[in-house]
């Protein structure tokens, strides 16, 4: 996956590498803060495949993750990832849903664009 990463160098937007069933395998880029939103109809799962993600969860702790660790925010929880150092993470979510979720203010990619 490391060389998928080599033909994108924007933050914060998704790249889809596969599908499986009805659900989309995504690369991402990530640094700074991205925008609070929830995912009302799906869960999302997170997976660090290269540096350190924070995931800000309304009401709770923040969610450390490190290269390896995976985290899956339950559907409808409010929570804005950020990475004080580029981090590369691997998304898995259903086939049309969107990184933003239901923030409706923001200029941060709202489509996935297809790698191959």
């Amino acid at each position: 996956m490391s060389e998928a990463f080599e033909l994108f160098t924007d933050q914060w937007s998704p790249k889809a590498i596969a599908r499986m069933n009805d659900y989309v395998v995504k690369l991402v880029r990530v640094e700074g803060e991205f925008v609070w939103h929830a995912h009302d109809d799906t869960d999302e799962l997170f997976l660090v495949l290269e540096g350190t993600l924070v995931i800000d969860i309304d009401g709770e702790d923040a969610i450390e993750l490190s290269t390896g660790d995976l985290f899956v925010v339950p559907a409808g929880v409010s929570h804005r990832p950020r990475a004080e150092r580029e981090a590369r993470v691997l998304l898995l979510e259903p086939s049309g849903v969107v990184n933003t979720g239901d923030a409706t203010t923001t200029d941060l990619t709202s489509a996935v664009e297809w790698l191959v």
